[in-house]
């Protein structure tokens, strides 16, 4: 199991944020490179809660999206072709005295295959850096209002 733990200081607010994360449209791979629009398909969405497969580059995951506490917003592996276990994805926000917010996010991926056993391997090793930088091209680009 790997857990890549990512952190950036954004002058988002934490709502700003969870509503660009939560925002299912089409063209969402302008905001998470790795949600292809092929990919993506809304199974349901309520106010504080969603149920979303999406992925890009033969990865696909079914993750539970859960908002409903305005600091955290939690990603629940539910299904996928390579991932299990306790896979998913977890946002924390502290607001800063100076109007920023701390984001801090954990990825959590257990392959459940072979071939997810060696994906999160790589995570381990070289796949922290793309995770970053994907990380951070998310923040840059809802900062910047990139419309989906």
């Amino acid at each position: 199991m790997s857990t890549i733990r990512l952190h950036r200081t954004t002058t988002l607010t934490p709502e700003q944020y969870i509503a660009g994360l939560t925002d299912f449209g089409p063209g969402r791979a302008k905001l998470f490179g790795n949600s292809a629009d092929e990919y993506l398909k809304v199974h349901h969405k309520g106010r504080s809660h969603a149920d979303v497969t999406e992925g890009s580059s033969g990865i696909w995951e079914r993750l539970t999206y859960d908002w409903s506490d305005p600091h955290r917003v939690v990603l629940t592996t539910t299904d996928s072709n390579v991932w299990g276990g306790a896979s998913g994805h977890t946002y924390s926000f502290t607001r800063r005295p100076d109007g920023t917010t701390d984001i801090d996010a954990a990825v959590v991926r257990e392959g459940k295959d072979f071939k997810g056993w060696i994906l999160g391997l790589v995570l381990k090793t070289i796949g922290k850096r793309v995770l970053k930088r994907a990380f951070e091209k998310s923040v840059d680009a809802i900062e910047i209002g990139t419309p989906l």
